[in-house]
């Protein structure tokens, strides 16, 4: 299999800390002492990066599509197994858009493609976890 590569470091700085590096150079504190919360630990990133990888296909599409977005926000809910390693057993993201005549089925659309075809970060995990999707539509006062 063939594809391209992508480097990432983390190093120890101390106390449960950690530094990442991905490859755009933005480096994050990572905490690995869930209790301290001075930091997102590893298993909130992942939370947070199956959010923000449909999110992101999510208002494009609707964008290109002209859909007048004036928010959009997305909700996920993950849940984990008890024993270790404590993997995610699914995900429920919930996608909340706020505009004017925003069409149902533009968004029912749009969230289709980032599940079955853009989402990579929703590919990786999909495998071992199930993922569930929602949707409002808040349509603002003219």
């Amino acid at each position: 299999m063939s594809g391209k590569t992508y480097s990432a470091t983390v190093r120890y700085v101390g106390d449960e800390l950690f530094l990442g590096t991905p490859p755009s150079g933005h480096t994050q504190l990572i905490d690995t002492n869930g209790d301290r919360r001075s930091a997102p630990t590893p298993v909130e990133m992942l939370l947070v990066s199956v959010a923000a990888c449909t999110a992101a296909d999510v208002i494009s599409i609707l964008l290109k599509k002209r859909q007048q977005v004036t928010d959009y926000r997305v909700v996920i809910e993950g849940v984990r197994a008890e024993d270790h390693p404590r993997k995610f057993l699914s995900f429920h993201i919930n996608h909340i858009v706020r505009g004017r005549n925003v069409l149902e089925k533009a968004v029912a659309d749009a969230i289709h493609l980032s599940e079955s075809k853009y989402c990579s970060v929703a590919a990786t995990v999909r495998p071992t976890a199930e993922i569930t999707t929602s949707f409002e539509i808040i349509e603002d006062p003219e």
